[in-house]
C-alpha cells in the first residue's frame, strides 16, 4: 500500500464526504448537518471500542474483528478531518498544536 501524506489524506476524506453529499440529496434532500456528522462519528468511536473489546477477546467475535477494527479506526479518522473541515478548523494545525502542548506539558 502508497503511504499517504497527510495532505493527501484530507483531499482524499473530503472528497468522499462530497460524494457522500450527493448521496444525502438523493435521499433525503439536504446534506447532514455538522451535528449530524458528529453523531455518526460518535457512532462509529464507539464501535471502536466494542471491535477493541471482540479483538481482546472480551466480547463475542464477528467473522473479521481484526479488518473491522482497522476500517472503523480509518473511517473515525475520515470522520474527524470531516468534521474538522466543516468547522473550520485545520486539522494539521490542531494535531501539531496538541501534539507540543502535550509534549511541554510532559516535560515538566
Amino acid at each position: 500500500m502508497k503511504d499517504l501524506s497527510f495532505e493527501d489524506t484530507v483531499t482524499r476524506s473530503l472528497k468522499i464526504r462530497e460524494l457522500y453529499h450527493q448521496l444525502e440529496l438523493q435521499h433525503h434532500g439536504s446534506h447532514w448537518t455538522i451535528q449530524e456528522d458528529a453523531l455518526a462519528f460518535l457512532t462509529d468511536a464507539g464501535q471502536v471500542g466494542r471491535l477493541t473489546m471482540a479483538q481482546q477477546g472480551r466480547w463475542p467475535k464477528g467473522q473479521n474483528p481484526q479488518q473491522d477494527l482497522s476500517h472503523k479506526i480509518g473511517e473515525s479518522i475520515w470522520w474527524l478531518i470531516v468534521l474538522a473541515d466543516r468547522m473550520d478548523i485545520d486539522i494539521q494545525e490542531a494535531l501539531v498544536g496538541f501534539l507540543s502542548r502535550t509534549e511541554d506539558l510532559l516535560k515538566k
